[in-house]
């Protein structure tokens, strides 16, 4: 069962009494020259760029589906998602393991997303956080959380329930013979 997270609404971030209180908590990661960030609660975890099986008819930022410990996972790359070129594959490449969330149907759903390379857990302070510029970004506005400021660079916090939003996790779950609930 999911309890209902309150948000701020300068950043979209988890928030009690309307602002955040305590640091976030980020996976950071390179999708080609920039850094973005993901929530640890939503990751499960990192793993080695494996085999992937291609699935016919997936939409294009789809690279396909592995087996995780026997459970079939679609992987996403996220720099085709941005509407970008493929990511190519090299030795530091990985598949970081998400859960998303459907709010909708109070589901869960366990997609891998293709990273460059993973960089750090970090703590980012709440100060440090504004929200998505609303023109500018190399990424649609609506999958970004919001901005860090960390060491003098900018940090694209992602939002991935809506960077994998519900009718496509429910489309890819369709493709791939996977239920879109996942058991805790």
């Amino acid at each position: 069962m999911s309890k209902l997270v309150t948000t701020s609404s300068a950043t979209g971030l988890p928030a009690s009494a309307g602002v955040p209180t305590e640091p976030l908590q980020c996976l950071t990661f390179q999708l080609g020259s920039e850094v973005f960030g993901l929530g640890i609660l939503s990751i499960k975890e990192i793993i080695e760029y494996p085999s992937i099986t291609q699935v016919p008819m997936m939409p294009s930022f789809v690279r396909g589906v592995i087996n995780l410990r026997g459970a079939v996972v679609p992987v996403v790359d996220m720099q085709s998602r941005f509407g970008r070129a493929p990511s190519e594959v090299t030795k530091r490449s990985c598949i970081v393991i998400v859960e998303v969330n459907d709010a909708q149907q109070d589901e869960h759903q366990t997609i891998g997303v293709v990273v460059d390379t993973v960089n750090e857990v970090i703590d980012i302070a709440p100060g440090d956080i504004e929200p998505p510029p609303a023109f500018g970004a190399n990424v649609q506005s609506e999958f970004i959380r919001g901005m860090a400021k960390v060491g003098g660079r900018f940090i694209i916090l992602l939002d991935a329930d809506r960077a994998l939003n519900a009718a496509e996790i429910t489309a890819i779950s369709q493709a791939t013979g996977q239920s879109a609930t996942v058991t805790h």
